[in-house]
């Protein structure tokens, strides 16, 4: 028996890109373990994966936080984590982290083969290094899956992977029941925000809510839509100005689910209108389809993944774009026109077209 770890630090999205490769590790070898080195905040949506075993939910970032509120509690929980993957005796880690300290611990845990990219030579701890310069030329789920050829393994299929956990289940009959929501009716999800894992920056991804609330009264009033709002506690505000600007009702979850009950709301909808964010690749993993906007980023590169015509792209074509290379955004001195420019009717033509 074989047993693997699987290293990525990165927020939703990065982590869904990693599954084709989790499960063709299972594949492979059915017999194998295969455990997850995340961070806290995706852990419930690798918990529920089949292939799973076990999840350590402790990023670098995940550390520093936790040091900068108490010094004894940032060691205790870096010791737990490293004697916690010491005691498994991996035999092979997978690493997507693109720096050297994820590996460094790896080695020093007894992992003897470490499989990864070698991202600006920080890869120098890797025992297999495959040389990177950046994400560019195809799509990031096809550069994870070139972890898989040193080892010899070919997947068998490539789609993304999700569950849905019973609480997630009981939480999306809670909220149709309460919104008097039936089986019959047609419910689009809107995702004002997203894009956590960019920081302050991730406003350069977000289309205006103005524009989402314009487009939210359209679907309402020609197609007899329900909508659901989706975000987390920090995209509250985004969600409240676009439920004001609005003159019919819509239903409000921003900040009001867990990962796992957005993950099982996304799954009941009927089609998922966002930016680019996690939730666009929730929903792609489970068969929803998705019109997503995208400004500074690449979507043939980060985009709905495997291409389907379930999924459209909204972009503006302005010479600027993508801006974003090689993991790096160099701001914008273009007021947003990528993301600004793109009207509400050709974000409904989409909507329109899809249902």
């Amino acid at each position: 028996m074989k047993k693997y770890l699987v290293i990525n630090p990165f927020g939703i999205g990065d982590v869904l890109f990693t599954t084709p490769v989790v499960r063709a590790l299972k594949e492979s070898s059915p017999e194998s373990f295969v455990a997850y080195w995340c961070n806290e905040r995706v852990a419930p949506i690798l918990r529920i994966n089949p292939h799973i075993y076990k999840v350590y939910a402790l990023s670098r970032g995940d550390l520093k936080r936790i040091y900068a509120d108490s010094t004894f509690e940032g060691i205790k929980s870096g010791w737990g984590l490293f004697t916690g993957i010491r005691q498994e005796k991996f035999d092979i880690s997978l690493d997507f982290s693109l720096e050297h300290r994820y590996s460094l611990l790896a080695k020093f845990a007894g992992i003897r083969r470490r499989v990864g990219f070698n991202y600006r030579n920080r890869g120098r701890f890797l025992t297999d290094r495959i040389e990177l310069q950046g994400y560019n030329s195809k799509h990031v789920v096809d550069y994870y899956l070139d972890l898989l050829t040193p080892l010899g393994i070919t997947p068998q299929t490539k789609d993304l992977e999700i569950g849905i956990s019973d609480s997630g289940s009981l939480r999306v009959k809670s909220v149709f029941a309460s919104a008097k929501l039936s089986e019959t009716d047609l419910v689009v999800g809107i995702v004002p925000g997203g894009g956590a894992s960019w920081g302050k920056d991730a406003i350069y991804k977000h289309w205006p809510a103005l524009k989402f609330a314009q487009l939210a009264d359209t679907i309402i009033d020609n197609l007899k839509a329900k909508i659901i709002i989706l975000g987390d506690g920090s995209e509250e505000p985004i969600s409240e100005v676009i439920v004001s600007a609005m003159k019919n009702k819509a239903i409000n979850m921003s900040g009001k689910t867990t990962l796992d009950e957005m993950v099982a709301l996304i799954d009941r909808l009927d089609l998922l209108i966002t930016n680019d964010a996690g939730p666009l690749h929730i929903a792609a993993a489970r068969g929803v389809k998705t019109v997503s906007i995208f400004g500074p980023v690449d979507e043939k590169v980060y985009g709905p993944y495997p291409a389907s015509n379930k999924h459209v792209v909204i972009k503006e074509e302005v010479n600027c774009r993508p801006c974003y290379q090689d993991f790096r955004f160099p701001g914008c001195i273009n007021n947003k026109i990528c993301i600004k420019d793109i009207s509400m009717d050709k974000v409904y033509s989409a909507v329109e077209g899809l249902i």
